[in-house]
């Protein structure tokens, strides 16, 4: 007899970028088990500090504690040195933690943020532990779908407004293509002058998808 296991939560589309001033951080917003949707508006952007933020794919559990775990780590770090934490600090945290627990943890992060020292950054940890800082990362199931459009329309001079388009086409294309991405929206930008967060509606979503 055939026995069906549904596996863990783990289709999404995320994807994080770097403009003039800081970086956009944006995700769909619907949580798949198997075939069934078990959350249409999750929010995968999670604030680990005042100006950084992870992106979340793979096992929604293991994303969430992974975070969790950093974000205390990251408390601590910041009392005892007396300044907010840099974003670099962040990423390697989430690396060291990917990588020890990468037998048994199902995690892909992207970590972004804005420091005073090297100002809006974009570190990609891919499942594994690997942490490589790239201007544009993509992620979950949804970026096979949408590698070309971000080549073909990436610059790197975008301004805040311009990337902000950017980003909400790619998902907009992320989530016609991918059956596990779906739901609206969430962007949030992130500047030395603080964040700013964004939602964008199935409508809106509807109307970016056509080129």
């Amino acid at each position: 007899m055939f026995n069906y296991e549904s596996p863990p939560h783990s289709h999404t589309s995320i994807m994080a970028v770097q403009y003039d001033k800081g970086v956009l951080v944006g995700a769909d917003s619907r949580t798949s088990s198997g075939i069934y949707v078990a959350n249409r508006v999750s929010d995968k952007l999670t604030q680990i500090s005042d100006r950084i933020f992870c992106c979340r794919s793979g096992s929604a559990a293991h994303t969430q504690a992974i975070a969790d775990f950093v974000k205390y780590g990251l408390e601590m770090h910041s009392t005892e040195m007396g300044k907010p934490p840099l974003v670099h600090t962040a990423a390697h945290l989430f690396r060291s933690t990917c990588y020890e627990y990468r037998d048994q943890f199902t995690a892909g992060i992207i970590c972004a943020g804005w420091d005073e020292l090297r100002g809006g950054q974009v570190y990609s940890i891919p499942l594994g532990g690997m942490c490589v800082r790239q201007p544009l990362t993509i992620g979950g199931s949804g970026s096979t779908y949408i590698y070309g459009f971000c080549d073909a329309n990436y610059r790197e001079d975008f301004t805040r407004s311009e990337c902000m388009e950017f980003v909400q086409r790619a998902l907009a294309l992320a989530i016609r293509r991918d059956g596990s991405s779906g739901g609206v929206i969430r962007i949030v930008s992130i500047e030395e002058g603080g964040i700013e967060r964004f939602l964008f509606t199935s409508e809106d979503c509807a109307l970016l998808q056509n080129f």
